[in-house]
């Protein structure tokens, strides 16, 4: 399961959830921190990355521009990253589900509320 953080989420997140998601990437980490909002969503298309995003911009893009992006919506304010990767974890299993499945596939953003 490919997820890509964008820049609203330190790059420090991927050490703390590793073991769950072992193909996250951050923005910074693969140097497209300063890429616009649509070129890291044709990033993520061309290199099948689900977003993880706290902004609703993307929400905005996938109206727009339509599936096979999927994003994660974090609607929920910005927070530590202890309780954010707490959170991550303990939704691994429908993440999981959301980016692997079929029965998932229409279904093109994921929100999770703390």
């Amino acid at each position: 399961m490919k997820l890509l953080f964008d820049q609203n989420i330190l790059f420090r997140i991927l050490s703390k959830i590793k073991v769950h998601f072992p193909e996250a990437k951050q923005v910074r980490q693969l140097g497209i921190e300063n890429y616009s909002d649509l070129e890291i969503w044709k990033f993520a298309k061309e290199n099948q990355f689900t977003i993880v995003t706290f902004d609703s911009d993307f929400f905005d893009l996938l109206s727009l521009q339509g599936h096979p992006v999927n994003i994660i919506w974090l609607r929920f304010g910005y927070t530590f990253i202890y309780v954010l990767s707490t959170l991550l974890i303990t939704k691994a299993s429908i993440t999981k589900d959301f980016t692997t499945l079929e029965a998932y596939y229409k279904i093109a953003c994921l929100e999770i509320n703390n």
